[in-house]
Protein backbone atom coordinates (compact mmCIF):
# COMPACT_ATOMS: atom_id res chain seq x y z
CA UNK A 1 0.00 0.00 0.00
CA UNK A 2 1.14 3.24 -1.41
CA UNK A 3 0.58 6.23 0.92
CA UNK A 4 -0.08 9.41 -0.49
CA UNK A 5 3.13 11.85 1.37
CA UNK A 6 3.14 15.07 0.59
CA UNK A 7 5.99 18.15 1.45
CA UNK A 8 4.54 21.02 3.46
CA UNK A 9 5.52 23.72 1.09
CA UNK A 10 6.33 27.18 2.79
CA UNK A 11 6.90 30.27 0.57
CA UNK A 12 10.66 30.17 1.87
CA UNK A 13 10.99 26.89 0.35
CA UNK A 14 12.52 28.27 -3.50
CA UNK A 15 14.85 29.60 -1.39
CA UNK A 16 16.17 26.22 -0.29
CA UNK A 17 15.64 25.01 -4.09
CA UNK A 18 18.21 28.21 -5.15
CA UNK A 19 20.78 27.28 -1.98
CA UNK A 20 20.22 23.18 -2.85
CA UNK A 21 21.28 24.32 -7.11
CA UNK A 22 24.51 27.00 -6.32
CA UNK A 23 25.47 23.79 -4.02
CA UNK A 24 25.45 21.41 -6.72
CA UNK A 25 27.12 24.26 -8.70
CA UNK A 26 29.72 24.49 -6.04
CA UNK A 27 30.10 20.44 -6.38
CA UNK A 28 30.92 20.61 -10.01
CA UNK A 29 33.07 23.92 -10.32
CA UNK A 30 36.09 22.18 -10.03
CA UNK A 31 35.98 20.04 -13.24
CA UNK A 32 34.02 22.96 -15.00
CA UNK A 33 36.87 25.58 -14.57
CA UNK A 34 39.33 22.99 -14.45
CA UNK A 35 40.94 24.50 -10.38
CA UNK A 36 44.60 23.55 -10.18
CA UNK A 37 45.03 24.24 -6.68
CA UNK A 38 44.06 21.75 -4.13
CA UNK A 39 42.30 23.68 -1.14
CA UNK A 40 40.53 25.13 -3.85
CA UNK A 41 38.88 22.10 -5.03
CA UNK A 42 39.01 19.96 -1.44
CA UNK A 43 37.32 23.60 -0.31
CA UNK A 44 34.12 23.18 -3.37
CA UNK A 45 33.33 20.02 -2.92
CA UNK A 46 33.16 20.03 1.21
CA UNK A 47 31.14 23.30 1.12
CA UNK A 48 29.22 22.37 -1.86
CA UNK A 49 28.27 18.92 -0.09
CA UNK A 50 27.51 20.49 2.89
CA UNK A 51 25.40 23.26 1.02
CA UNK A 52 23.25 20.68 -0.90
CA UNK A 53 22.81 18.78 2.61
CA UNK A 54 20.83 21.22 4.33
CA UNK A 55 19.28 22.55 1.84
CA UNK A 56 17.73 19.30 0.95
CA UNK A 57 16.99 19.07 4.39
CA UNK A 58 15.22 21.96 4.93
CA UNK A 59 13.44 21.28 2.06
CA UNK A 60 12.12 17.56 3.34
CA UNK A 61 11.80 19.30 7.29
CA UNK A 62 12.39 22.86 7.86
CA UNK A 63 14.64 23.49 10.95
CA UNK A 64 15.87 27.06 11.25
CA UNK A 65 19.63 25.74 12.21
CA UNK A 66 19.90 25.12 8.60
CA UNK A 67 19.26 28.27 7.30
CA UNK A 68 21.79 29.43 10.12
CA UNK A 69 24.84 26.65 9.50
CA UNK A 70 23.72 26.95 5.58
CA UNK A 71 24.53 31.21 5.73
CA UNK A 72 27.93 30.42 7.46
CA UNK A 73 28.97 27.69 5.04
CA UNK A 74 28.24 30.31 2.39
CA UNK A 75 30.25 33.14 4.18
CA UNK A 76 32.96 30.44 4.65
CA UNK A 77 33.01 29.99 0.83
CA UNK A 78 33.11 33.61 0.07
CA UNK A 79 36.18 34.05 2.50
CA UNK A 80 37.75 31.02 1.87
CA UNK A 81 40.39 32.29 -1.05
CA UNK A 82 42.14 34.39 1.23
CA UNK A 83 41.89 31.70 4.61
CA UNK A 84 43.13 28.68 1.71
CA UNK A 85 45.35 30.64 0.37
CA UNK A 86 43.97 31.02 -3.75
CA UNK A 87 43.08 34.57 -3.81
CA UNK A 88 44.74 35.11 -6.50
CA UNK A 89 43.29 32.43 -8.64
CA UNK A 90 40.48 32.04 -10.74
CA UNK A 91 38.60 29.94 -7.91
CA UNK A 92 38.45 32.97 -5.94
CA UNK A 93 35.86 34.99 -7.89
CA UNK A 94 33.61 31.56 -8.39
CA UNK A 95 34.03 30.91 -4.57
CA UNK A 96 32.74 34.69 -3.31
CA UNK A 97 29.83 35.09 -5.96
CA UNK A 98 28.67 31.52 -4.78
CA UNK A 99 29.16 31.88 -1.27
CA UNK A 100 27.75 35.26 -0.85
CA UNK A 101 24.26 34.25 -2.91
CA UNK A 102 24.33 31.02 -0.74
CA UNK A 103 24.83 33.35 2.47
CA UNK A 104 22.17 36.20 0.79
CA UNK A 105 19.24 33.63 0.45
CA UNK A 106 19.74 32.04 3.67
CA UNK A 107 19.79 35.52 5.15
CA UNK A 108 16.64 36.22 3.51
CA UNK A 109 14.97 32.79 4.59
CA UNK A 110 15.53 33.80 7.87
CA UNK A 111 14.72 37.52 7.84
CA UNK A 112 11.27 35.95 5.40
CA UNK A 113 10.29 33.83 8.52
CA UNK A 114 10.84 35.68 11.81
CA UNK A 115 10.01 39.66 10.16
CA UNK A 116 7.86 39.30 7.50
CA UNK A 117 4.75 37.59 7.87
CA UNK A 118 2.37 36.22 5.58
CA UNK A 119 -0.22 38.31 4.87
CA UNK A 120 -3.56 37.65 6.36
CA UNK A 121 -6.41 36.32 4.63
CA UNK A 122 -8.83 38.95 3.67
CA UNK A 123 -12.39 38.78 5.14
CA UNK A 124 -14.11 38.06 2.32
CA UNK A 125 -12.30 35.08 1.52
CA UNK A 126 -9.90 36.20 -1.47
CA UNK A 127 -6.08 36.26 -1.26
CA UNK A 128 -5.15 39.19 -3.29
CA UNK A 129 -5.59 43.02 -3.44
CA UNK A 130 -9.09 43.98 -4.12
CA UNK A 131 -9.56 46.26 -7.00
CA UNK A 132 -11.81 48.70 -7.41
Amino acid sequence: MIKNSTINWRRETALDVYNLVLGAILLVVPWMFSLAGEAARADAWASGAIVVALSAAAILAFAEWEEWISMLVGLWVAASPWLLGFAHAKGMSINVGIGLLIAFMSGLELWLIHYDPAPPARRDGSSGPGVS
